[in-house]
């Protein structure tokens, strides 16, 4: 765990100084105590029960919304920080997901990560599906339950998840030539996660 908080400070002290942050010594301290006692927490242990969730990972990101919104950054400007930190990351994903649109059966892949997916995530139950079609062609599910959400609402940050539902938004934009992305709602301002995956 404590080779994971290293790897979250560098992430945290590199956004600040790239935002041109002061005190960033102190600013990153706050954090490292932060997340240290929150992955000690009852709180953690309570939610880290899903295999395919990554309990530390989102602690780590919810760590960090409360320090920023602490130092008054307003949602927007959290959610955009957040996401520049984890930009080294994405970076991989983005040339893996862009190698993958070039191939004919790209959205055969989309929708294998999607079964596969929905089948973990109902198996640990992580996720709570309200429906789930597959069609030729297209899949449309809607969530109306989430573990990133009860973690994000149980810190009083909920609006702050929309950082994880970004994600999917983020997958699909590297698949533009075979796959159409759109969500109508999410759970992080929403009553429920609607989403439609299309081929092209």
């Amino acid at each position: 765990m404590e080779k994971l908080i290293r790897e979250y400070e560098a992430m945290y002290r590199a956004a600040l100084a790239a935002h041109g942050a002061d005190d960033i010594a102190r600013r990153v301290e706050a954090y490292v105590s932060r997340l240290r006692a929150m992955l000690a927490s009852d709180d953690f242990r309570a939610y880290d029960l899903y295999p395919s969730m990554r309990t530390d990972k989102v602690f780590a990101v919810i760590a960090m919304c409360l320090e920023l919104k602490e130092q008054g950054m307003e949602e927007r400007e959290i959610i955009d920080f957040v996401n520049g930190a984890f930009e080294t990351r994405r970076k991989p994903l983005r040339r893996l997901l862009k190698l993958i649109d070039r191939l004919p059966f790209c959205y055969r892949v989309a929708e294998r990560w999607n079964l596969s997916d929905h089948e973990s995530r109902v198996r640990d139950g992580s996720i709570t599906y309200d429906s789930f079609k597959v069609t030729d062609g297209k899949i449309e599910y809607v969530i109306t339950g989430c573990r990133y959400i009860d973690m994000f609402e149980r810190y009083g940050i909920r609006p702050l998840c929309k950082i994880f539902c970004l994600t999917d938004e983020f997958a699909y934009a590297q698949l533009p030539r075979h796959v159409r992305f759109i969500r109508h709602s999410d759970l992080s301002d929403g009553v429920c996660c609607h989403d439609e995956i299309i081929r092209k």
